[in-house]
């Protein structure tokens, strides 16, 4: 069986920072790293939304912003509206370019608001059915959905460095072929 790490935690813990640097070292050992990432857009302090980026390419897309502060067609989500047409414009096709191109699939993140995109819920189970290793952000409220399909580590401000070297470690035993 392919891979498959799911990283959960609070809000603000670091998850994302924790994907993007076991990418970076991924792709400084040569290896091609594919996906997405999701980060926060903060204004004055205050968060307004999400920005997803491909990792490949770069191209960048609006996940969520605050109700009535985007032209962008989107889907309510509590105070947020989340853009499905954006989600499968840049999510979808970094996912899906992965499986093909990638050594290592980044998924950042598997939560609600992602899951409003039908698109996006069949990627990622491309990429479930698929044998690349995959390193993903799974939502707190997500995870029992997916700890049988893979190993789930619970980041917290006290072991986030030590999961970050557990999870490069294992990553890249994968990538060189010497899981055991």
């Amino acid at each position: 069986m392919a891979l498959r790490i799911f990283v959960t935690g609070p809000a603000g813990v670091g998850k994302t920072t924790l994907v993007e640097r076991v990418a970076k070292e991924v792709d400084r050992w040569g290896y091609i790293v594919g996906g997405m990432i999701t980060r926060e857009v903060r204004r004055g302090g205050r968060r307004v939304g999400f920005r997803i980026t491909a990792l490949d390419t770069g191209e960048e897309g609006t996940l969520a912003s605050i109700r009535g502060t985007s032209h962008l067609p989107g889907v309510p989500f509590g105070k947020y509206v989340v853009h499905v047409d954006e989600i499968e414009r840049v999510a979808v096709p970094a996912i899906r370019r992965a499986l093909i191109e990638a050594d290592l699939i980044v998924i950042d993140e598997i939560g609600p608001m992602e899951y409003k995109s039908d698109e996006f819920i069949k990627a990622v189970g491309e990429v479930l059915k698929s044998g690349k290793p995959l390193l993903a952000v799974v939502h707190r409220k997500f995870v029992d959905r997916f700890r049988p399909l893979g190993e789930v580590h619970t980041l917290s401000f006290e072991n986030r460095n030590r999961e970050f070297a557990i999870i490069l470690d294992e990553v890249m035993k994968e990538l060189k072929g010497v899981r055991g």
